[in-house]
């Protein structure tokens, strides 16, 4: 596939990196022209110093990885990471309360993330592999309801990854009106090839330079 590069979020999100991996990550990523780099907020500022002027952008991650992180707390971690540089937030959900079936609750904090976003793009992390399809369903209506740019798959630190059968069933659901990203577990370019046939638009991947040689071949 000609410039997969451009739908891959460039990733490195272990929590003992240290500044001279995310240098390392933010030269890759300016090298490769990925989309974007993702990142922890700790380093937001970071990246975005060393990728001003380049066509990359800074991604980060909100109440990561469990998600349980109090709106309150999702919302103020959300303006700083923007004001710091970021322009694409990746959220995860409160997996507890979907379960719970309190459709309100999970809609609503989307809802007020996006309304922080403004026009930076939000993508929704729903944990598949912690849902059933019928809660993958529900998650991505909400999120969809909610205002939100894309649906993400995983956060990469649970028990799964991303499946060609949930990256399907959440673009069957969201159809052409939000974005798929597949993130977790993607470390060539046949099984990122095969997200995208199933319907994702964007590729979270700490391979994202395997991913893009192996395309060559």
């Amino acid at each position: 596939m000609e410039n997969i590069n451009r739908l891959i979020d460039h990733t490195l999100l272990k929590p003992d990196a240290k500044q001279e991996e995310i240098e390392k990550l933010c030269a890759e990523a300016t090298k490769y022209h990925f989309m974007s780099v993702c990142v922890n907020p700790c380093n937001v500022n970071l990246c975005a110093k060393l990728l001003k002027g380049s066509d990359v952008k800074v991604c980060t991650v909100i109440g990561f990885p469990l998600g349980a992180n109090i709106s309150k707390t999702k919302i103020e971690e959300t303006k700083y990471c923007l004001e710091n540089g970021a322009s694409e937030i990746d959220m995860v959900i409160n997996i507890g309360r979907l379960k719970d079936k309190d459709y309100d609750y999970v809609e609503n904090e989307i809802r007020e993330i996006k309304n922080v976003c403004k026009d930076n793009i939000l993508k929704v992390i729903l944990e598949t592999c912690l849902l059933s399809d019928e809660e993958i369903v529900k998650a991505c209506q909400l999120s969809q309801n909610a205002g939100a740019d894309f649906v993400k798959t995983s956060t990469g630190f649970s028990k799964g990854g991303a499946t060609t059968h949930a990256v399907k069933l959440m673009r069957e659901t969201v159809k052409d009106a939000l974005g798929v990203k597949a993130s977790g577990g993607i470390h060539s370019y046949e099984e990122a090839m095969a997200m995208v046939e199933a319907g994702a638009n964007r590729i979270g991947a700490s391979s994202g330079i395997k991913i893009v040689e192996g395309a060559k071949q």
